[in-house]
Parts: C-alpha cells; sequence; structure tokens
C-alpha cells in the first residue's frame, strides 16, 4: 500500500496532467490535445434529467440511453479535424474557452490505470454576446505511458437538465 509520498507524488501529477490538458485544450492545441487521448478513449456525457428523491438512480440516461455525446477516438478525431477547418461554422470565428479543473480526487489506483473524479466548469464565449457555462464533474481514467498518461475514459455529468447553448462545439 502506497505511503503519504507516494500518493502525494500521484495526485500531484494527476492534477499536473489534468491542469496541463485544459491548457491546451484553451489555446486551441487541439491536435496536442488529442494525442493524449487513448486509442481506445469512451468519451460519454449522458443527457440529465430532474426526477423526483425516490427515482435519483434515474437522473442520468444509463450507458445505452440518450447522451449528449458518446464519441471513441475516431469521432474525437473528426471532431478536431472539424475544429480546425473552415468548414466548423459553429467555430468560425472561434469561441474562447477557459477550462476550470477542481476538487481532483484519485478514486483508485491499480497498476498502470487511475481513476479519478474532478469538478469542472466550462466557460465560453462565442462572438461578442453569447456566454456559455457547463458545470458538472468528471470521472476520467488514466493510463500511465512513456512520457506520462493518456485518458482511456471521460465520462462528463453536467449539473443542468436544460443545456441553452446554440450548440456544443467544444470539449470537455
Amino acid at each position: 500500500m502506497p505511503g503519504l509520498p507516494e500518493k502525494a507524488l500521484l495526485q500531484y501529477e494527476v492534477e499536473q496532467f489534468l491542469y496541463h490538458e485544459a491548457a491546451l485544450l484553451d489555446d486551441r492545441r487541439f491536435s496536442e490535445w488529442l494525442a493524449l487521448i487513448a486509442d481506445d478513449i469512451h468519451y460519454w456525457m449522458p443527457i440529465r434529467r430532474t426526477v423526483t428523491v425516490e427515482n435519483l438512480h434515474l437522473e442520468y440516461a444509463g450507458p445505452e440511453g440518450m447522451a449528449y455525446f458518446d464519441d471513441d477516438k475516431t469521432d474525437l478525431k473528426m471532431r478536431v479535424e472539424k475544429l480546425q477547418s473552415n468548414s466548423a461554422w459553429s467555430e468560425n470565428p472561434p469561441s474562447r474557452t477557459r477550462h476550470f479543473v477542481s476538487n481532483v480526487r484519485i478514486l483508485e489506483a491499480t497498476g498502470t490505470e487511475i481513476a479519478l473524479e474532478c469538478a469542472i466548469h466550462l466557460y465560453r464565449s462565442r462572438l461578442n454576446d453569447k456566454i456559455d457555462h457547463w458545470i458538472g464533474k468528471r470521472r476520467d481514467s488514466l493510463r500511465r505511458v512513456e512520457g506520462g498518461f493518456e485518458v482511456f475514459r471521460r465520462h462528463i455529468f453536467l449539473d443542468q437538465t436544460v443545456v441553452l447553448s446554440t450548440n456544443f462545439s467544444s470539449l470537455f
């Protein structure tokens, strides 16, 4: 069982990776971001519903239910290619984003894999007067690779049930 120095080092390494990843997205360095994504990625954001207390287990759609994203690496590559081209009308001119990652908790670390949960806030301003805030949590799974980590699972759970944004062209 790892001691406190090992746990603190792992926490630091994971947080620095997440901050670096956020900076790549904010700087529109999408190809570099994509290099941090594993070939077997599951990038998923289920819809959220307003439910009563006795139905809280149904609040988020399940794996077979409706989702805003249910992407693999091919899907993410296509999204990145579109963001980098002139054909992404929803991103020309490009949005300005700021990704905030906090409350990083390592849930499990076994071998080369790390499961974590963190709070997220994605701020996006678009054109002169369009502003979006997406707030929620992520459950990420990282795999240690040469030179750092790669993300092989990203499940995004928004706090809001109604998304008022005109599009979902940002990456989380």
